[in-house]
């Protein structure tokens, strides 16, 4: 995948002169920018922002190098842009002091959105929240239109290459192409030549980095055309960075985003083929999935553009075209949006062990039924190798010289290039020629600037031994843009070196958009590579226009009324199955926190000493791994007490355990990833309740497990957080009922809380009648409150306790989303929904639960001859085996397709 993280510059960029030092040294003061260094008397506030601003925005890309003996002068602030200028003129009366507060919202918002990247050189774990500066990158109309226009022309001649390469190849006949650097490059994919993509339009979407150098032009670095990462983080910042500056954003007149995607999903749909019936086009967007370093910009974009989120177990390919695995059968899909390398899109074809993509998928593509953006075969592109050639090739295929430059480059694989690369190493970037490839050596990108005499000769000796492996480009010491830098104390603007991602996206038959806009990428802290893995940050990027502004916020076109009465949202297999799962272990986090409460209730109360109380605490404890399975059972006599002490910290010591077990904590854990995997069907505040149930939870035990001594096991503190976390679920308990549409997905997150509550709710009242407990006035409250029904019972029946008020209560009450009679009649309602049976009809399946208008009080009540409710105990081991049994047939059924009229088409 696309990293965001091979950028390199020159860290002596960042040595600014005087007049750039004076304006962004910190404060003498904290809190105040009354003085800066050179001036002689106190600026107003405005001014103020005015000087402390002017010299990044102006140019911190020429540094003025004085003589070693001369003492360095402060020269006068440069004047700020026009625009620039209104940007500030807009921050309102308290001007430069609101920014402070400005950035602590920014960071909120990101944080409670949940924005996230994963960072794998992060030492402290693989996410952190996106980091997005507070001030934009301004781009003045006129730059804006070279930019335009020579990225225009840049993708329609590199669609022009595809074309070529994967037809006639007249490229590489004249030699205008070497066939090492496409031929000879591991993502040239020989299995896609003779394709004819929909459009004769080889490349969808196309992203390129530039830079700006000291003389204000900018320059193409490098292209990305697999799976270009950033048009769903630069929505994110866009929403986040406007909302900061409303009047700035409106009053400088920034260019819109929205008529852009739209366009591009009109390209897409008009040229997706035609389905198998006539049906409208269907569009997904392929994911590696949770796991991958931009999945939040995956399900963001695809959320956004109204497309379904899979992975590549969601699909699979019959007669040569692709079908979406969704919970009514088989569905086609016409159009594909791609976020994953080539290499792993077919094991069949392509990289054998690959899980991540679909068999057979190149073979739907070269029979023409399915359209893929971008079309697979496009990697050879993105060789810095190739920038070197463009220029011939624009003069070759479209008759004209490239409007916006490649920095110089050389290709070593020729003898005459790396001849005249060798002498300059000092000043250049060494790149490799072909980045990722299994069969070519490896390396990161270095600078020469950064290397000694002794490193240069050896990099200068592997060029020689491999050097069609080694790509040699120009170093241009890049621009900096002014950030506001708030780690310590109040804030100060400090500069830092940016590269601008500019996107171009295919709007019909070889024609092609950009995007007003991109995504700014900043440089980390080490001020030597604009990395995103690397700390790196970005920055929004506001493209100012002379003319009107395109204030569109259209998506799609008009949708008729039988359009829409077609149109269902899908609900894959595996999203079906993760939403099953998220209600699973909803349900289970609840009991086995209500179990532990209750349990340590009990631990510290009056009722310590029945016998038969604690066995049926322990029973239930270590059936739910509350406690370790090898935990000694409490013996009576005087070891009793001390028995309590042990069950009592082991319970407490699992608690916060994620590793192992069905805990509290390992419960949290896994509702957040499961809820990780359908993270676009979850509203933000959904997915903010369950990460922030997890992290609390964990904290506060983590915190507590810290304490000396006996302090680490107190009561009191593990209810307190028991109490929290409680409020917490009963939160995401709210969220699932009463914000969620109530399609498959649901009833199958519906399905799993109740299999659940069916499981324990059963096993918990039989190890009572076991036990024995229910014979005294403490086990008897306690499975009525184990049962959340402590207030009702009360309420109906007093003080009466017996096994009639038990059973009435907890098994037999329709009214009671508690009782097992509720939960079983629930069950077998939404199985028969889910399986499109009309109201009120079952399934066979449905037919597994046990049926509670055959349950009657007396029946259950009914003393066996041991004087044990034996139809009671009976009715309870079935409820409870009946519940796993509906999972497993809910799992073969709708997760692994094995039920043939899922594996059908069009069923």
């Amino acid at each position: 995948m696309d990293p965001l993280n091979d950028f390199l510059f020159d860290a002596q960029a960042l040595e600014a002169p005087a007049a750039f030092a004076a304006a962004l040294a910190p404060p003498a003061r904290p809190g105040h920018f009354d003085e800066l260094r050179g001036t002689a008397t106190p600026l107003p506030a405005p001014a103020r922002v005015a000087a402390a601003a002017a010299a990044p925005l102006h140019d911190a890309t020429q540094p003025q190098p004085e003589p070693a003996d001369a003492e360095p002068a402060a020269a006068p602030a440069a004047p700020l842009t026009p625009a620039w200028s209104r940007f500030f003129e807009t921050l309102g009366p308290a001007g430069f002091a609101d920014l402070p507060r400005r950035a602590l919202s920014l960071a909120r918002q990101i944080r409670d959105n949940g924005v996230t990247y994963n960072v794998y050189a992060d030492a402290g774990g693989p996410q952190r929240p996106w980091s997005l500066d507070l001030f934009p990158l301004i781009v003045e109309p006129q730059t804006w239109a070279r930019i335009e226009a020579g990225v225009l022309q840049r993708t329609r001649l590199l669609d022009r290459v595809m074309a070529d390469v994967y037809g006639p190849q007249h490229l590489l006949a004249e030699g205008l192409l070497p066939a090492a650097l496409v031929r000879g490059h591991p993502g040239y994919l020989r299995a896609m030549h003779g394709v004819q993509p929909p459009g004769d339009t080889w490349l969808r979407i196309a992203a390129f980095d530039l830079a700006r150098g000291p003389d204000g032009h900018w320059w193409v670095v490098s292209q990305r055309t697999q799976a270009p990462s950033g048009l769903g983080y630069l929505l994110e910042n866009r929403l986040a960075i406007a909302r900061q500056f409303p009047q700035a954003f409106e009053s400088l007149q920034v260019q819109r985003l929205a008529a852009t995607y739209s366009a591009m999903m009109d390209g897409l749909q008009a040229m997706c083929p035609p389905g198998p019936t006539g049906e409208p086009p269907h569009i997904a967007l392929l994911t590696p999935g949770p796991y991958n370093e931009t999945y939040f910009e995956h399900a963001y974009l695809a959320r956004y553009l109204g497309v379904t989120l899979v992975e590549g177990s969601d699909l699979t390919v019959r007669g040569e075209r692709l079908y979406l695995k969704t919970l009514q059968g088989l569905q086609p899909v016409h159009g594909l949006i791609k976020r994953l390398d080539d290499a792993f899109l077919d094991p069949l074809e392509l990289l054998p062990d690959s899980t991540l993509g679909v068999p057979g998928l190149l073979q739907a593509i070269r029979a023409g039924n399915v359209l893929v953006a971008n079309t697979p075969g496009s990697a050879f592109l993105e060789s810095p190798a190739l920038l070197g050639f463009l220029p011939a090739l624009a003069e070759q295929l479209l008759g004209e010289p490239l409007a916006l430059p490649s920095l110089p480059t050389w290709w070593c694989g020729e003898r005459a290039a790396m001849e005249a690369a060798l002498p300059q190493l000092a000043e250049c970037a060494i790149k490799p020629t072909y980045p990722g490839s299994r069969v070519h050596p490896g390396f990161d990108a270095v600078l020469g600037t950064q290397l000694d005499r002794r490193a240069l000769d050896e990099w200068a000796g592997r060029i020689v031994r491999q050097p069609e492996s080694h790509t040699v480009q120009s170093h241009l010491p890049m621009s900096q843009m002014p950030t506001w830098a708030q780690d310590i104390g109040p804030g100060h603007i400090a500069p830092k070196a940016v590269m601008l991602r500019v996107f171009a996206v295919n709007d019909g038959p070889r024609s092609w958009r950009v995007l007003p806009g991109g995504m700014a990428r900043l440089a980390g802290p080490d001020a030597q590579i604009a990395s995103m893995q690397r700390g790196g940050s970005s920055a929004d990027v506001w493209v100012l226009t002379d003319g009107e502004v395109d204030r569109s916020t259209r998506l799609h076109t008009q949708a008729t009324p039988a359009s829409l009465a077609r149109h269902r949202a899908p609900v894959t297999s595996r999203a079906a199955e993760n939403m099953f799962w998220l209600g699973r272990y909803t349900e289970r986090a609840e009991n086995t926190l209500r179990l532990a409460r209750l349990a340590l209730d009990l631990l510290g109360g009056e009722d310590q000493s029945s016998p038969a109380l604690a066995a049926w605490l322990d029973a239930v404890a270590r059936r739910n791994a509350l406690v370790p399975r090898e935990l000694p059972e409490p013996q009576g006599g005087a070891r009793a007490a001390q028995a309590r002490r042990v069950f009592q910290r082991a319970l407490v010591a699992e608690l916060g355990d994620t590793d192992r077990g069905r805990s509290v904590g390992f419960n949290l854990h896994c509702l957040r990833q499961a809820a990780a995997a359908v993270r676009e069907r979850l509203s933000q505040e959904h997915w903010n309740q369950i990460v922030r149930a997890e992290d609390d939870f964990l904290r506060r035990m983590q915190e507590q497990a810290g304490e000396p001594g006996e302090a680490r096991y107190a009561l009191g503190a593990t209810q307190r957080t028991l109490e929290a976390a409680g409020m917490a679920l009963a939160a995401i308990t709210g969220a699932q009922t009463d914000r969620m549409t109530r399609d498959d997905a649901w009833r199958l997150l519906s399905i799993g809380r109740h299999i659940e509550r069916l499981g324990f709710l059963a096993s918990a009242l039989a190890a009572g009648l076991e036990a024995g407990s229910l014979h005294e006035v403490s086990g008897f409250e306690a499975m009525v409150a184990l049962f959340d029904s402590t207030i009702t019972f009360h309420a109906r029946h007093q003080q009466r306790r017996d096994l009639a008020t038990l059973a009435d209560l907890l098994v037999l009450d329709g009214d009671n989303p508690r009782s097992l009679a509720w939960v079983a009649q629930t069950l077998r309602g939404r199985i028969a929904r889910l399986a499109g049976s009309a109201p009120g009809q079952l399934t066979a399946l449905s037919h597994e639960l046990p049926d509670p208008a055959a349950w009657t009080l007396e029946d259950l009540c009914e003393p066996g001859d041991d004087g044990r409710p034996v139809r009671l105990l009976a009715l309870l081991q079935a409820c409870e085996a009946a519940a796993w049994r509906v999972s497993d047939a809910i799992g073969a059924r709708y997760f692994t397709l094995t039920h043939e009229t899922v594996r059908s088409v069009g069923a």
